[in-house]
């Protein structure tokens, strides 16, 4: 324990909306009032960024027809996704991958166009926009959890026809359509896990020490 830490009822508080967050894909309705999404916004607003680039848009979808749009183009990768799946297309077929036309709010996360400028950070890593932006959307994540919200990211669709939808300049980039509102539960655990689509690796094997492939001591060393 050190002077900056929290307090013990406080880090379990950060401890639980991590390992309490899930990816939703069922939602009911209901709405988000403006001050709540206003202050999960801000939370996003503070995730950390490279060269404090802030590469973060949020373009919040509020017309009906507009989700329908964008709820046919993810249908549309859908089917397109399953074929490319081969032996597991039924397997993918059977699963929710979108909650667009039931969430409370839509928000689609977008790169801005004039990301070139920011060279601090990026020159060798142009991806870190990318990287920042996630970092964002993480953290409205797990706000979003603390106040008892459920939130997935849909990444299926085609962005070219996402950014005709959505009015975007050149340069700019979609990366994601968040799904944000109500739930009635949170899944005991991650739905592609209780549906068997994967599992979750073993901390251990994703840890090296020094060298790629070296596993580290932290997990073999004696407790």
């Amino acid at each position: 324990m050190n002077d900056h830490a929290f307090s013990a009822p406080e880090r379990n508080a950060v401890y639980r909306a991590i390992f309490e967050r899930r990816d939703m894909r069922h939602f009911n309705g209901g709405e988000v009032e403006p001050e709540l999404l206003r202050r999960l916004l801000m939370a996003a607003h503070h995730g950390p960024s490279v060269g404090f680039m802030q590469p973060w848009r949020f373009i919040r979808i509020t017309q009906l027809a507009q989700r329908r749009q964008l709820h046919g183009v993810v249908e549309a990768e859908r089917m397109l996704t399953a074929e490319a799946l081969g032996e597991r297309q039924d397997d993918f077929m059977r699963l929710k991958v979108q909650g667009l036309l039931d969430a409370a709010e839509v928000l689609a996360v977008v790169l801005p166009d004039g990301r070139e400028k920011h060279i601090f950070g990026r020159r060798t890593l142009p991806q870190m926009d990318l990287a920042s932006a996630s970092c964002a959307i993480q953290n409205l994540w797990l706000a979003a959890r603390a106040e008892g919200l459920g939130m997935g990211w849909v990444s299926l669709f085609d962005p070219q026809v996402v950014a005709g939808v959505l009015g975007l300049p050149a340069g700019a980039e979609v990366i994601g359509l968040l799904c944000l509102g109500p739930v009635a539960q949170f899944y005991d655990r991650p739905m592609l896990e209780q549906e068997q689509w994967a599992r979750r690796a073993a901390l251990a094997e994703l840890v090296f020490d020094d060298q790629w492939g070296q596993a580290s001591t932290l997990f073999t060393a004696p407790c």
